[in-house]
């Protein structure tokens, strides 16, 4: 029996009345030619013990206690792989701090957390100077996007969290996702970056937050969608209708400089409550005007049935056609009214908004701001260019 046979011998009686199990080994591929040659001349006994294995491998043994060690690391690894496996399609409202505690951030770096050897008006000085100015920059306007749970209770506790802060949420989109039990929540609020960043980490902290998200420096894809219902009969009807609702509730946009003189001025300027004969001089002149406005001949009421359609229907086709200009549709039309749809950008709803105020606006209805970000288009021949922020200042980095 040559050496190659007596290798395969050793190794056989080693696999088989070895007590550690085969994974406990570690694989060494050789060339499986003299293998296959020592297999051959080997006894028949060797041959019924040797075990059956996928590949054709030579295994070394290890100690028993680094054995033990390789198979606490295996069961430990199978349990990271069953937990992050039960955390990704568990629907639990806990899911999102698991998920969390699974991709924490790296820990900050180590602090000196010696007392300084320096006196007390030195320690002072140091603090002034060390102190930040308050920011003098103007608020401007972000776009969170916030990946919650969905559950009950989860709305009201991002809403309250913005409102301890103090912020005016400007418009909030909440609706289901693809995937269940995701929500997607978009918040457009007015803040300055410091203060809207430790908002947003706040939010992050909450149990059912998976994650949130800050749009306002990326490059995005915004929708907002307006419903509005604007009246065919003209600027003069609409006229008529507001003096009406003026009169009927009061007058609350009535005019503070026409009544400034007989009312209670605040410390401010500001006209606190108006007299009895402002008022009453008030509704006579709200009054008049509705009567001038009826005795005039261009009033639709002085018109003809046929030239008071054709002018509804000019007003209606006007109203189509700048819809149209804008990308929007009109959904319905009644006798005295149309509704108007529009999907845009917010600042075109703005314009769109502005431009048929005065065919007269009775009702709108905007859903807010829905916004996903834009995915990067590279060509073949196009170098990448980093942006200013982006290039680091090696002159800055710490040495070594």
């Amino acid at each position: 029996m040559n050496h190659s046979a007596i290798a395969l011998s050793h190794y056989v009686s080693v696999s088989s009345f070895s007590p550690f199990p085969p994974r406990a080994y570690f694989p060494k591929p050789i060339d499986p030619f003299p293998l296959a040659v020592a297999y051959k001349m080997a006894s028949g006994r060797a041959i019924q013990a040797l075990p059956l294995r996928q590949s054709l491998t030579v295994e070394a043994p290890l100690s028993r206690s680094y054995a033990s060690t390789a198979g606490r690391g295996v069961r430990s690894v199978a349990l990271s792989r069953s937990y992050r496996q039960q955390a990704r399609h568990s629907s639990s409202s806990t899911s999102a701090l698991a998920y969390k505690a699974l991709h924490r951030r790296i820990a900050p770096l180590p602090t000196n957390d010696s007392p300084p050897s320096w006196s007390a008006p030195a320690a002072v000085s140091s603090i002034l100077y060390e102190t930040p100015l308050p920011s003098a920059a103007p608020p401007k306007r972000h776009i969170l996007n916030c990946l919650v749970q969905n559950e009950p209770g989860v709305l009201s506790r991002v809403s309250g969290i913005l409102a301890a802060r103090g912020f005016n949420i400007d418009s909030l989109v909440v609706c289901k996702t693809e995937v269940d039990d995701l929500s997607r929540m978009t918040i457009v609020l007015q803040g300055q970056d410091g203060v809207v960043e430790q908002a947003r980490r706040q939010l992050e902290d909450l149990v059912p937050v998976w994650a949130v998200l800050d749009y306002t420096a990326a490059p995005l894809v915004q929708r907002e969608l307006l419903l509005a219902k604007v009246s065919i009969l003209g600027p003069e009807y609409f006229e008529e209708l507001l003096a009406h609702h003026r009169e009927m509730s009061g007058d609350p946009d009535m005019d503070v400089s026409a009544a400034a003189a007989d009312g209670v001025r605040g410390p401010e300027g500001e006209v606190l409550e108006m007299s009895e004969e402002a008022a009453r001089r008030r509704e006579a002149e709200v009054a008049a005007a509705v009567q001038e406005s009826l005795r005039q001949d261009f009033h639709p009421s002085k018109l003809a049935i046929s030239q008071a359609l054709r002018h509804k229907h000019e007003h209606l086709q006007a109203i189509t056609n700048l819809a149209h200009q804008f990308g929007g549709k009109v959904l319905d039309i009644s006798t005295n009214n149309c509704i108007v749809e529009l999907s845009a950008k917010p600042s075109r709803i703005d314009s769109f908004m502005k431009l048929i105020a005065p065919f007269g606006i009775l009702e709108s209805s905007r859903t807010g701001l829905m916004a996903l970000p834009r995915s990067p288009l590279h060509g073949p021949n196009e170098i990448e260019e980093k942006e200013a922020g982006d290039v680091v200042d090696q002159s800055q980095l710490p040495p070594g």
